[in-house]
């Protein structure tokens, strides 16, 4: 297993980290255990996970993943053996109200009262990294590409950093990052930082896969230049790009069997792609995942690619992506596709 640090913190993470938020609704406690201690024996240290989760968010299952890694915590007693990350709900419309009674502004008491119910689920006295779900501010996330300017109100960043800065001097947090972020609002995050001596970010939790590359555009040179490190999400686009779902199929207690409403990575642009890169990768050997990870894994604005599984046959094929380097003929294949099918996800 490779090991990065997180940007410009001392954080030392496996180039795969474990996504958790199917835990609590697909995956049941003993499930997410068994994935927790087979990641950990596998070189895995991060673990990712919200308060938001388990996914899809509804009332019943509200905090539900963070307490079964936290119970396992507790059993195991290894908290200093992994790097642990969760994340802050931001606003809503109707979809969240049910988290802290709507309450879901990035300001001091709320984001005390989101820590503060984080660190009881998960059993643990401090975060290794806490990150702003989703911006507080209108913009371009979730799927959207296109930007409408908006003059609703936001939090000021220099007041969501305050009071970021009181918990990380209290302990309970030992550095920050955003998620969903676009490149304009982490040059805010660390221009504000910079000027008042404030908490840096050190990280970037977005979407980034063979069906979404948008992170290329921008932000990766905001990696590169401020060392704020990409933690990757939905490398393998809900599932889609293992090729399950191709001719029509959904097996059965799939995610998008469950969830068909999820389609994100499911129009006609995307399908076409992953069939392509699909026959990519059984023409060199490899599944269609170890193919798609493998490529995340490779690109040097990378901390860590987030993986999630239901089985853990599927843990086992994504964590072995770690084992895989893609030749040089093998990438320009893979941007021929890309050209072909740019971003057909975002």
């Amino acid at each position: 297993m490779e090991y990065r640090n997180i940007g410009s913190s001392d954080l030392r993470a496996s180039i795969i980290g474990l996504g958790s938020m199917t835990w609590g609704e697909q995956n049941s406690e003993a499930e997410g255990h068994e994935q927790l201690d087979y990641a950990l024996a596998h070189g895995v240290n991060l673990i990712d996970t919200a308060e938001l989760y388990a996914v899809p968010p509804r009332a019943a299952t509200y905090g539900r993943t963070e307490e079964i890694i936290g119970s396992w915590l507790e059993q195991r007693g290894n908290r200093d053996q992994v790097i642990l990350a969760s994340k802050i709900a931001g606003p809503g419309v109707g979809w969240i109200d049910h988290i802290r009674n709507g309450q879901t502004r990035y300001i001091g008491e709320q984001i005390r009262s989101a820590l503060e119910g984080s660190l009881r689920r998960l059993r643990s006295d401090y975060l290794d990294l806490y990150q702003l779900h989703w911006p507080e501010r209108n913009t371009n996330f979730f799927g959207r590409l296109g930007y409408t300017p908006d003059e609703a109100p936001f939090t000021p960043i220099v007041e969501t950093l305050t009071a970021l800065q009181r918990e990380v001097t209290a302990g309970k947090i030992r550095y920050i990052g955003l998620s969903n972020e676009t490149a304009w609002g982490a040059m805010k995050f660390l221009q504000i930082a910079e000027a008042m001596d404030l908490p840096r970010i050190i990280s970037i939790q977005n979407p980034y896969s063979l069906l979404n590359r948008s992170y290329e555009v921008g932000l990766a040179e905001v990696s590169h230049r401020e060392q704020v490190g990409l933690l990757a999400y939905s490398p393998l686009g809900f599932g889609v790009l293992t090729g399950k779902y191709l001719n029509g199929e959904a097996p059965t207690g799939s995610r998008l069997q469950r969830f068909p409403d999820y389609t994100r990575y499911s129009n006609p642009q995307a399908v076409a792609a992953t069939k392509r890169y699909v026959e990519l990768a059984r023409d060199h050997q490899l599944t269609p995942a170890q193919l798609a990870l493998a490529y995340i894994n490779s690109r040097p604005f990378l901390a860590s690619n987030l993986v999630g599984a239901t089985t853990l046959q599927q843990l086992t094929e994504n964590i072995s992506s770690a084992e895989v380097t893609l030749s040089d003929e093998m990438l320009e294949e893979i941007e021929t596709i890309h050209t072909l099918y740019p971003n057909p996800s975002p």
